[in-house]
């Protein structure tokens, strides 16, 4: 690598935006600014050669843009971290400027019953293929194959970037940046953020969130597949539950109750190691106090009935049986005949079936962390940087997280759409004052 001293040809005036990242943040970021400022050049790199990718696996595949949520008050609500940084920002561009936004570029979304925001054609590359297209027309160079190995901000105003990979052929070993925006994701490896580190900035140590559990002895690793609509998760002995949505799996749970548990318990379920008791209320709109009397009067009601034939709570059969047999009930046991021992066991299962959480598993192919940042380093007005003027953040290299349900997203609009704002007015020539009269 060349050392970074000889100066580069064009002058401070003509220096271009770079945007370090070709995830949703990235795109969205040198989207804004080149619109905003249509005489900057914005040069956008990825280190991969793949652009997009979070994007495209989202969802399963259909890409879950956004949360059909009112209000930014109500928005914040759903990120462990960053919640109230980000309520600002959200009032500047929050959900219904990110539907906006897609629908001018052609893309109509549409709302599931649990608030998610997909496109209408439930393809991911609908989305890829809107950023990359607004990217094109909006005059953003893209480089993929392109890595920043160095960072020297300039004392007079800028950055020097040294560059490697297949892809920097056409810009050399060197790049000088105006302004830079980073948002090159999280990263599980704290040493990942050294970089940054080496700009002056803090970190956050970087912990997994939203991941699933590990349960290699549980007593329903029959029943893969099996989902319930509502469930209630609590990790025994700590202030950590979620009700939701809950899936078995064949190496434990998962569903958005596990999922966004684990997101707002990250940093203390890191401590444990990822071991504890998870304990499910497959009846969560009940209680000690209200389960044993319901118990009472549909055993008077109900004598004659097989228990394990008649599954209770909306829960599906299998597990509903599972559940019977763990209680010592036989499969052929009538109501009016089970002990009361045997009562009290089924009562406790449904209120707190315990799991022995031993590790985690990240979400399919996703994966999000908190770390990164410090939010009290960024403005979040600009996206700025207290510490390196000209230096921005977007997306999850912050110290920001949101649950499972497209808020992950909806931060890297906004972010990526304020830095760009901010960038391109930066850079933005200044009117010349008129001329007196004469």
């Amino acid at each position: 690598m060349s050392p970074l001293t000889a100066p580069l040809a064009y002058p401070a005036t003509t220096l271009p935006i770079v945007v370090l990242g070709g995830g949703a943040a990235g795109f969205f970021g040198a989207i804004a600014c080149a619109e905003a400022n249509p005489g900057a050049e914005v040069f956008l790199l990825e280190k991969s050669p793949k652009l997009l990718s979070k994007v495209r696996i989202s969802g399963g595949g259909r890409c879950n843009v956004t949360h059909a949520c009112e209000s930014a008050a109500q928005l914040v609500q759903h990120y462990p971290r960053g919640g109230r940084q980000l309520k600002e920002a959200f009032q500047k561009f929050g959900v219904p400027d990110t539907i906006a936004w897609f629908a001018k570029r052609g893309v109509k979304l549409k709302t599931e019953a649990d608030g998610r925001m997909f496109p209408t054609t439930d393809s991911s590359e609908t989305i890829a293929r809107a950023l990359e297209d607004a990217a094109r027309q909006a005059g953003v160079r893209i480089y993929t194959r392109t890595a920043a190995e160095r960072i020297e901000p300039l004392p007079e105003g800028g950055f020097r970037l040294a560059l490697s990979g297949e892809g920097s052929a056409g810009l050399g070993p060197e790049l000088r940046a105006a302004r830079l925006l980073i948002a090159t994701g999280g990263n599980p490896k704290s040493g990942a953020y050294d970089w940054l580190r080496d700009l002056g900035h803090a970190i956050a140590e970087p912990v997994p969130s939203l991941f699933t559990f590990n349960v290699p002895a549980s007593p329903l690793r029959e029943l893969p597949g099996v989902s319930v609509p509502h469930a209630r998760v609590v990790l025994a002995g700590e202030k950590l539950q979620y009700e939701g949505p809950l899936l078995v799996t064949h190496w434990g749970v998962s569903g958005p109750a596990v999922l966004k548990l684990s997101a707002w318990g990250a940093r203390r379920l890191h401590e444990l190691g990822y071991h504890g008791t998870a304990l499910i209320n497959w009846a969560p709109a009940h209680t000690d106090d209200t389960l044993r009397p319901w118990a009472q009067q549909f055993r008077a009601d109900n004598g004659k009935k097989q228990v394990a034939g008649h599954p209770q709570f909306g829960l599906p059969s299998r597990l509903w049986r599972t559940l019977v047999a763990e209680a010592g009930i036989g499969p052929e046991t009538r109501w009016s005949e089970v002990p009361a021992k045997a009562q009290n066991r089924l009562l406790e299962l449904l209120l707190r079936t315990p799991l022995q959480v031993q590790g985690k598993t990240t979400h399919k192919d996703e994966f999000v962390t908190c770390g990164g940042i410090p939010l009290a380093e960024v403005n979040f007005k600009t996206m700025e940087s207290r510490r390196v003027p000209g230096l921005y953040f977007a997306g999850e290299v912050l110290d920001v997280d949101g649950i499972t349900g497209g808020f992950n997203f909806q931060a890297a609009w906004t972010t990526g759409y304020l830095a760009g704002q901010a960038m391109a007015a930066a850079t933005r020539p200044r009117a010349q004052p008129a001329a007196a009269a004469e």
